[in-house]
């Protein structure tokens, strides 16, 4: 089933607009490139990237299971069932928020498992949109197996941002989503930049974003992009994936400032992408981590966190080290795109 009436992000979020894509010439000396550019996905509805995935998956699943062919009809159809429709995810904090929201715009309920290890501050949000949090004793990839049994169990539609299965269709929903981001930026590149990116330095978790940067800069922009994946040390499972051509389990308890991206599994979905467009893996320390997000906010850029400016992390390490700068073909006329992934402001409030 085809639901055009999903594609348009004004009916996702009333009040769309695109995020702004930020030029950062401090950055760009510093790092020895022609220009820096981020993409502010911190000014997204929730305040992170996800909200275009999550919502964008949610409602379509939704919108299969009843036959809806708009909106006002999904929200019909959950308002009026006998028994409330539900949607199940895992997550590390941001996907859930934005299922819990895609099930609140429509009347439907959502049930977000967790990892313990996430801060309480996430926890609180989604329960704010009326999500029911279950705590996972475990790291995500468990809190995956948990959701993923609780669905097969008949107890609601799962809306993985991750799987096992390259032809996923709900995964592949969630990296539609995030190919806004793409399609934005066809039209916000600058024509001072002398050409598109030459190179986009793209945090991951278990690879949906960096995947569908792959895929929207190539279609959107027609740029030939070096695509570097930037993930921790403890948790470089799509690194590790992209090395063995296929997924592969991350041992250890993947601790790591960068909570958003504490995954020990790459998506299948994601990794295929990722593969055909020739990404390469990047990981980076903790202090790596932590100095990235005053470098971003130094340099004129929007306060992060150490998930949401990993990929700057990723430009900073590689631009100093003389090999990795040359394994990267990084020089004086190269146009890098990071994306900050996510704000810190929502969890201060």
């Amino acid at each position: 089933m085809t639901t055009p009436w999903l594609i348009d992000p004004a009916q996702l979020w009333p009040d769309y607009h695109p995020t702004r894509l930020l030029e950062l010439p401090a950055l760009a000396r510093r790092c020895g490139v022609a220009h820096v550019f981020a993409k502010a996905e911190n000014e997204r509805p929730l305040g992170n990237f996800k909200s275009l995935g999550g919502m964008t998956a949610g409602l379509r699943a939704l919108a299969r299971a009843t036959g809806a062919e708009s909106l006002d009809a999904l929200q019909r159809h959950c308002r009026q069932a006998p028994a409330p429709m539900k949607l199940i995810c895992a997550s590390d904090g941001n996907h859930g928020l934005a299922v819990a929201a895609a099930a609140q715009r429509v009347g439907a309920r959502a049930r977000i498992y967790l990892p313990t290890a996430v801060d309480e501050r996430r926890a609180a949000r989604i329960e704010a949109l009326g999500g029911e949090v279950v705590r996972v004793d475990g790291s995500y990839d468990d809190a995956v197996l948990f959701a993923a049994t609780a669905a097969g169990r008949g107890e609601g539609v799962l809306i993985a941002d991750t799987s096992g299965d390259a032809d996923d269709a709900v995964v592949a929903d969630v990296m539609h989503g995030y190919g806004l981001l793409t399609r934005e930026l066809a039209g916000q590149w600058p024509d001072h930049a002398g050409g598109p990116p030459s190179h986009a330095f793209v945090q991951a978790g278990v690879g949906g974003l960096a995947a569908a940067m792959a895929d929207g800069l190539q279609t959107q922009l027609r740029a030939s992009v070096r695509i570097v994946v930037v993930e921790p040390d403890s948790a470089a499972c799509v690194t590790r994936a992209l090395e063995a051509g296929m997924p592969v389990a991350v041992d250890g308890d993947l601790h790591t400032a960068a909570e958003m991206l504490s995954c020990g599994l790459a998506s299948a979905p994601a990794l295929a992408v990722l593969l055909r467009h020739g990404a390469r893996g990047l990981s980076v320390d903790e202090a790596m981590l932590r100095d990235a997000v005053a470098a971003l906010l130094e340099a004129g850029g929007p306060d992060s966190t150490a998930s949401g400016a990993a990929g700057l992390a990723g430009l900073l390490r590689a631009s100093a080290d003389p090999t990795l700068r040359a394994a990267h073909a990084l020089d004086g006329d190269s146009r890098v795109l990071l994306v900050i992934s996510e704000g810190d402001a929502a969890l201060r409030d």
